[in-house]
């Protein structure tokens, strides 16, 4: 999007919702002639009034900026082609298994794109009895380190938090697993097939 927050969507979303402008501003305590100039393009609406015109229009915060609604259109979703998100400020790890507007602290989130292991981050899935127990061949320092390590399987995702100074290793069950998934905090998600 390349405005804060579009007029015309708060129009369209107004209109759905069949209110008029002075019954949105009574409900967010605006002048409706503030709701006009934010449909007219010529001011846009205090960041403090975001949360509060989201849910009079009925909508979340995210689709305001996105400048349209987002709609679940991936009803049998497929958890092998699920998406990891990261958050750069706080380290929050976010999944969907759809098309998704992903935000954490303020950010909109790419999903991360998964690439085959390198040399420096060779994963190693050895199947010890019922589980399988993944490494990860790498260094974990204070400043780079695997963050975590997933196994993602026909019906659910298991993810193994990691830290730190602590070894770079997991264990999952066996059954139905098909990929594992590990993140490096400075190189990015990569991927390996069971």
């Amino acid at each position: 999007m390349d405005q804060y927050v579009t007029g015309t969507m708060i129009k369209r979303l107004r209109e759905e919702r069949g209110m008029t402008q002075a019954q949105l501003a009574e409900r967010i305590f605006v002048s409706d002639k503030t709701v006009s100039k934010w449909e007219t393009g010529r001011g846009y609406p205090d960041i403090t009034l975001l949360e509060p015109l989201a849910a009079a229009l009925g909508v979340s915060v995210i689709e305001l900026f996105k400048g349209c609604g987002v709609v679940n259109k991936n009803r049998a979703f497929n958890l092998l082609k699920m998406k990891f998100y990261v958050c750069p400020v706080c380290g929050n790890v976010i999944t969907s298994v759809g098309e998704a507007v992903v935000s954490c602290c303020g950010i909109t989130l790419p999903p991360l794109e998964a690439s085959d292991p390198d040399e420096g981050h060779a994963v190693a899935v050895q199947r010890i009895e019922d589980e399988y127990f993944v490494t990860a061949g790498h260094e974990m320092t204070k400043n780079h380190y695997v963050s975590f390590i997933a196994a993602v399987r026909d019906d659910c995702c298991e993810m193994k938090k990691l830290y730190p100074e602590g070894p770079a290793e997991a264990r999952f069950g066996i059954n139905g697993t098909r990929y594992f998934f590990v993140y490096c905090n400075r190189h990015g998600l990569f991927v390996c097939k069971r």
